[in-house]
């Protein structure tokens, strides 16, 4: 089945020369890796460069949203294309071999440059160094991928108060909640704040949830609470479901407020492991959903888990059942 979404081929993104004046495009090329030159701090694109040389890598370096998905399509035909950055990145690169049909083939790696690098913890990939010598030699595995309305997703799915990206977002506060760092800034100052009205119901049929929900938090690389292991199990084609009720006094959600109720269960919580499960808005317009940190506006999403799609190189620290090292 052709996955693609009618994106128009890209025109935009520029090759990176290597030693020698030759252009490192991906046509010939066995190994690719899409950069993106200012995620984290903007100061790894040079040694990465370099790495990629050192480990005959051909580098397409991202100008723009979007770039990643556009390079990752065009790569589709070679052995590995690694993502470095952030989240994001890992995110625009599986989606682009996703759309183009090439994850039954293509090995996919992971130079951490962003700012929390989540996923690449959970994968046992700490650094840009050990990252390249995992390209060489670490193991392959093949781990699951969601997909959220047609589109993939490999950490996690979040619905609920807005996530859009803050300027403010420090990098402990991205370290502890990943993409929910995003959305602690948001809803600091989103004192209108309603809730969302939701039907969640899971892919056998017999879970379901309906009320008033702040957050619905899926993961499938990531797990919460967000404090010791955010590992979730990548091999067992579930989903790890946590729905945090609305508060009924309207207290913003805050930094301290999130550590209680990701930390430890409460009246407040309900967790569910699923396979699969569609999510339904019943006030208000569409949701914003963030897959990976990535916005998607719906008011009806359905999820699916499919187990084992991705050829993932991970490091040694990777645990493929991390709950039986607890």
């Amino acid at each position: 089945m052709n996955r693609r979404s009618g994106r128009t081929p890209p025109t935009r993104g520029r090759p990176i020369h290597t030693d020698g004046g030759h252009d490192a495009d991906s046509e010939g090329a066995s190994r690719v890796l899409v950069l993106n030159p200012v995620s984290g701090s903007a100061d790894h694109a040079e040694r990465i460069r370099e790495l990629a040389t050192d480990h005959d890598f051909a580098v397409r370096e991202t100008t723009e949203s979007g770039d990643a998905i556009d390079f990752a399509r065009e790569a589709a035909d070679v052995d590995l294309v690694a993502a470095a950055g952030g989240d994001g990145t890992i995110h625009e690169v599986v989606r682009g071999l996703y759309e183009a049909d090439a994850l039954d083939s293509t090995t996919v790696g992971v130079v951490p440059a962003g700012t929390g690098n989540n996923f690449a913890g959970n994968i046992g990939v700490e650094g840009i160094e050990e990252a390249f010598s995992v390209l060489e030699t670490g193991e392959t595995r093949q781990v699951d991928l969601g997909i959220a309305n047609g589109r993939p997703f490999v950490n996690s799915t979040i619905a609920g108060l807005t996530a859009n990206a803050s300027s403010e977002t420090t990098a402990e506060m991205k370290d502890s909640f990943g993409v929910l760092a995003y959305v602690v800034n948001t809803v600091r100052t989103a004192a209108d704040f309603e809730g969302l009205t939701l039907d969640v119901e899971t892919a056998a049929g017999d879970d379901s949830w309906r009320g008033e929900a702040a957050f619905v938090l899926v993961g499938n690389g990531r797990r919460f609470p967000v404090k010791g292991q955010t590992q979730a199990d990548m091999e067992d084609g579930q989903f790890e479901v946590t729905i945090i009720e609305d508060r009924p006094t309207g207290t913003l959600v805050g930094e301290a407020t999130l550590r209680r109720l990701l930390g430890t269960d409460t009246s407040n919580i309900t967790r569910l492991e699923t396979s699969g499960l569609s999510i339904s808005i019943h006030n208000g317009g569409p949701g914003t959903f963030s897959l990976d940190g990535e916005m998607l506006s719906a008011r009806d999403l359905d999820i699916e888990a499919e187990r084992g799609a991705l050829s993932l190189q991970v490091g040694e620290g990777y645990e493929i059942d991390p709950q039986s090292s607890e």
